[in-house]
């Protein structure tokens, strides 16, 4: 899904298609994850796992640093996740009907024109 961000131009030339920082819930918490947005030099607010932190600090020096984490800025989160609970309000958008892309896309476009006009 990160690959396909395109962001507003600050000047001439191509669009941004890296994020500033991302925001997630603790399920994206893994090595990987964490790894690729690192590589990619995005900033990330994903909470630790209590079982990782607890095999962390078992290994205790050799554990390493906790990764940063900034409470206000995830506390910022939940606008987002408000807002998907408004677009899944829509059936063919929570049950996902249409199985191409572009067709969810669409699903999806509408769904938010009816949340705006109904705001």
């Amino acid at each position: 899904m990160l690959e396909k961000i395109r962001g507003p131009r600050t000047g001439p030339g191509r669009p941004r298609k890296k994020p500033d920082s991302l925001a997630a819930d603790k399920a994206y918490s893994n090595g990987p994850c964490r790894e690729y947005l690192s590589r990619r030099g995005i900033r990330h607010i994903i909470p630790e796992k209590s079982d990782s932190q607890a095999a962390r600090l078992r290994k205790g020096s050799r554990g390493g640093r906790p990764p940063a984490f900034d409470k206000d800025r995830y506390k910022k989160r939940n606008t987002v996740g408000r807002a998907i609970n408004k677009l899944k309000k829509s059936r063919a958008v929570a049950t996902r009907y249409g199985k191409r892309g572009y067709v969810f896309l669409g699903t999806v476009i509408v769904a938010a024109i009816v949340v705006w006009l109904r705001s």
